[in-house]
């Protein structure tokens, strides 16, 4: 790996406000204005053609791949146009009129690709939704929507959405791909020519609906965001001038999030464009199995799973009796890191970085295929600790920053100038600016166009063009964007104290015994924290400790070797804040934190207002006495009272 020290760029500034420097052409020159000064890219048709442009200038490059227990089976660009032209014309004969909403209900899968591309291709809009969705939130997207046709995975999913037809009067016509649906739509769409559905795609202009993805949300019903064709392809083309050593020729990626979630659709779309092999992984906890066969050049993930590989890697060599030497292993990658950054490596930190290299960081890089260079991370912070144990590992982590509304990147770091602990710069034909209240403000070609049948939100998420993502931030000289807190996240103190919850969560979730963490004190005269434990880890943590049998996850919670791991990891998260943010007190919840229990968003985030209300007697009793808890022992003995009352 390069030297990636951070290096000066030559963007603009004019007080809180940053152009990006690196467009390659005079964006302004190239932008249409709408009505409310929010310009919007030229006009280049319809996303298909990032997979027709492919198809043409490769035919023959493996574009996507399928797993077949550890082998694989690539599909060539040529392939993959054909078939998904044989789906779409299925659409055209089903009757589906130009614009119609069309919903896919599937896991990550090669075929969600397929039918994403085919929507399109015969100008209809894609209606994405999670297949963990229950079925009052299935029910809402579907009418909402007005969906006419749905795509769905298996026959489960085809059950759930029977069940709740009834209350579907726009919904005619399903197909399941477990169930051989889109073949049945190919056989349809065998007598409609290739003239008629050439003539169908080409009336579809870059401005027209692409998607309508719902938000996952915190609070009340989601609101569907309406992207627009040039979303796509201007951001896709953006992205790939900001990372070219990512999608270089020879690049491949494994797709393990929910296709769902713009994020993964976002770089299914920039890798067939780019010519980038992708690979579909449906079943995360087979993903280590799928990396290690498919040998990525570079992951997408959301910062939990770089939490999770490190944390795996770390309990095994605790079972294997090398846990002191996998610690100091990784104390040395995050300091040659470190010196990186800083711009010299001490010759003796060089030196044990290299014995560690042949000892561990290998053994580690072997474990996720031994290919992987770049790994790019969303969707929340990354620890910068985090970020500099791979990096010195040999995985540079490009962080960027972005929201459904942005059609997932607005920002990202560029290879040759790693920030850590920033989220990068802008990318090509983006601007960023930081209003007065520190909010960060985003205006560009990855801009959504507005909030399906919602007038009012879509008028109050813009400010004179530009749209208010809600975040907190900061810009360097250089147009670095650091996002520091969501504005209605922030927790304020009795004393007035200011607090971005964010930090001090990330920072206590290293801990390899630590599933999550939520932090709280609003009003309160202190900060504390909701803790629970990762019940993948547990086991492997009691062992190692000698703890048998090993602890239950109910037993955990009330155990104080337990609670003293726990209170390690609070003090070293404290250590980077001033006393006044630190975490005073916590307790550990006896039960899981999950997307199934309503408290995740399908991207692995907390919905802290579920939380805070699910969770209102616990927070209650960490405030209840008449001072701060700093130790385990009052707080187990509280809550066995109150469990045997």
């Amino acid at each position: 790996m390069n030297d990636q020290r951070p290096a000066r760029s030559s963007a603009t500034t004019s007080g809180k406000h940053a152009t990006p420097p690196d467009t390659g052409r005079e964006t302004t020159d190239t932008r249409r204005e709408t009505p409310d000064s929010r310009p919007v890219a030229p006009d280049h048709g319809s996303a298909a053609r990032l997979l027709t442009d492919r198809a043409r200038l490769t035919p023959s490059r493996p574009i996507l791949a399928e797993r077949h227990g550890d082998t694989w089976t690539t599909i060539t660009a040529g392939e993959v146009l054909a078939r998904v032209r044989g789906i779409a014309k299925g659409f055209v004969a089903a009757g589906l009129e130009q614009g119609a909403h069309v919903a896919i209900l599937s896991r990550t899968r090669l075929e969600w690709t397929l039918v994403d591309f085919a929507v399109w291709t015969a100008g209809l809009v894609s209606i994405p939704v999670y297949e963990t969705s229950s079925p009052d939130q299935v029910r809402w997207i579907l009418s909402d929507s007005e969906a006419v046709a749905i795509i769905v995975e298996q026959e489960d999913h085809a059950r759930r959405v029977a069940s709740i037809a009834p209350d579907l009067p726009h919904l005619g016509q399903h197909w399941t791909i477990d169930g051989g649906g889109l073949d049945d739509l190919t056989r349809l769409g065998e007598d409609v020519t290739d003239e008629e559905l050439d003539a169908r795609t080409a009336t579809v202009h870059g401005h027209d609906d692409a998607t309508l993805i719902y938000t996952s949300g915190t609070t009340g019903r989601p609101k569907g965001c309406v992207l627009r064709h040039d979303n796509f392809t201007a951001t896709v083309e953006g992205a790939s001038e900001a990372m070219p050593e990512v999608v270089a020729d020879g690049a491949s990626t494994l797709l393990f999030i929910p296709m769902a979630h713009v994020f993964a659709r976002f770089i299914a779309a920039m890798s067939v464009s780019a010519g980038v092999l992708v690979g579909h992984e449906p079943d995360t906890k087979d993903l280590m199995r799928a990396v290690s066969t498919f040998k990525p050049s570079f992951l997408l993930a959301v910062p939990r799973v770089f939490e999770k590989i490190y944390n795996s890697a770390e309990q095994k060599a605790d079972l294997g009796g090398k846990g002191r030497v996998f610690r100091a292993a990784a104390a040395t990658a995050v300091a040659h890191s470190e010196a990186l950054a800083a711009g010299r490596v001490p010759f003796t930190l060089g030196l044990k970085y290299k014995l560690f290299d042949r000892l561990v960081y290998a053994k580690l890089r072997d474990a996720i295929g031994g290919r992987v260079e770049y790994a790019i991370s969303g969707s929340a912070p990354l620890s910068p600790r985090l970020s500099h144990f791979f990096r010195s590992i040999g995985v540079l982590i490009l962080e960027g920053y972005g929201l459904t509304e942005t059609t997932a990147p607005a920002t990202v770091n560029r290879a040759g100038e790693l920030r850590i602990g920033s989220v990068g710069r802008a990318l090509p034909g983006v601007e960023i600016r930081i209003a007065d209240d520190d909010e960060i403000l985003i205006r560009g070609v990855d801009v959504f166009d507005r909030y399906w049948r919602n007038d009012e939100a879509t008028a109050k998420a813009f400010a004179d063009g530009w749209f208010r993502t809600g975040d907190l931030g900061r810009l360097d000289g250089d147009g670095i964007l650091t996002v520091t807190g969501r504005a209605k996240e922030l927790i304020v103190t009795a004393s007035g104290k200011n607090v971005a919850p964010a930090p001090l969560e990330d920072g206590i979730r290293e801990h390899p015994l630590i599933g999550q963490v939520v932090v709280v004190g609003e009003g309160k005269p202190f900060v504390a924290a909701l803790v629970t434990l990762d019940r993948e880890m547990l086991g492997g943590w009691c062992e190692t400790r000698g703890i048998t049998p090993a602890l239950s996850a109910h037993e955990a919670a009330y155990d104080e070797r337990v609670h003293h791991a726990v209170q390690e990891a609070i003090d070293a998260a404290n250590g980077r804040v001033s006393r006044a943010e630190s975490v005073r007190s916590f307790t550990i919840l006896d039960t899981e934190l999950s997307e199934a229990s309503g408290h995740l968003t399908p991207k692995l985030t907390i919905k802290r207002p579920v939380i805070l209300k699910d969770f209102a007697a616990d927070i209650d009793h960490i405030y209840s006495g008449s001072k701060v808890q700093t130790t385990a022992t009052p707080v187990i003995a509280e809550r066995r009272r109150r469990d045997r009352a």
